[in-house]
This record gives structure tokens, sequence and C-alpha cells, in this order.
């Protein structure tokens, strides 16, 4: 019971990362191309 309580959480942390690590680097990516696409105009 115990470890299956403690698998969940970590099952709903890495979920959480997840989600932000994809927004930051969404969010990263849309910026390096706005920057290379303002260097070469």
């Amino acid at each position: 019971m115990n470890e299956k309580a403690s698998s969940n959480r970590t099952v709903r942390w890495i979920r959480k990362i997840g989600f932000w690590g994809f927004l930051f680097f969404l969010i990263k990516g849309l910026l390096w191309l706005a920057a290379g696409y303002f260097i070469i105009k």
C-alpha cells in the first residue's frame, strides 16, 4: 500500500515537471527562432 502511494506521488510529480518542462522548452525554442529571424532580417 505504501509503495503504491509513493509511486503515485512520483508519477504525479513527473507529470507536473514534464508539463512545465514542455512549456519552458517551447517558449525557449520560440524565443530562439524569433531571435534568429531578427538577426537574419
